[in-house]
């Protein structure tokens, strides 16, 4: 157990990261680029280019992995990334006979791309510290890596967000290891951005179904912890 804070790493993680967000989304770098797949991509890859620099340049092991601490891959996959998908464009082509399989995708690769950052980097390197000055300084980072400082109430309310946020999404990576996992979480806001009762009664069913997976897992690694004392 590591317990000292790299800050070096973390100030380099944070300047590649902003230096890159402002390039792709302050900037005309992405003009010439026609496809809006491709675009959003890399407006949201920027951690994940810090992050794997910090882990090559400090000879950093990355503890979270897309498969996490799961016996196979298929499993947050299945539980994550299909689940989502299809029961999103199942809704929308029953209600509007269409399927955006792009844009959903394009949302979670994206969130991903964040997560190998924010949670597979930063909070990693952030553990030595108390809970929740870990989760108020990945929260306050990740709040200026969006390059919106405008003083509303509205950004109050995502600084909010992105504080519990932090957190939550925290435990989730705590307890799986899964990339694939915390992408998924994080992907939620973006999912549901215009809220109705049909999203709401989807995010519910989403939010319970993988809380309730998280539970039984838990339950079922302490009870093998018991068994192997």
């Amino acid at each position: 157990m590591k317990n000292k804070v790299n800050y070096i790493a973390v100030l380099t993680f944070f300047i590649i990261a902003v230096l890159l967000r402002y390039l792709t989304n302050k900037t005309d770098l992405l003009n010439g680029i026609s496809s809006g797949f491709i675009k959003i991509i890399l407006q949201g890859i920027s951690p994940t280019i810090a992050a794997l620099a910090v882990f090559a340049l400090f000879k950093i092991k990355p503890v979270l992995t897309l498969k996490g601490n799961y016996s196979n891959i298929m499993t947050p996959f299945l539980l994550y990334w299909a689940l989502p998908i299809i029961l999103i464009l199942s809704t929308e082509y029953a209600v509007k006979g269409t399927l955006s399989f792009e844009a959903i995708t394009a949302i979670l690769i994206y969130g991903l791309l964040e997560e190998i950052g924010w949670r597979g980097f930063l909070q990693q390197q952030l553990k030595p510290l108390p809970e929740f000055l870990n989760v108020f300084i990945v929260a306050v980072l990740w709040f200026i890596w969006h390059l919106n400082f405008d003083l509303s109430s509205s950004n109050l309310l995502f600084l909010g967000i992105l504080i519990l946020g932090s957190w939550g999404i925290g435990k989730v990576a705590n307890n799986t290891h899964s990339l694939l996992a915390v992408a998924a979480f994080h992907s939620l806001n973006n999912f549901f951005l215009e809220m109705n009762t049909l999203k709401i009664i989807l995010l519910i069913s989403l939010l319970s179904i993988w809380i309730i997976a998280l539970v039984i897992r838990k339950n079922q690694q302490n009870a093998q912890k018991v068994i192997l004392s």
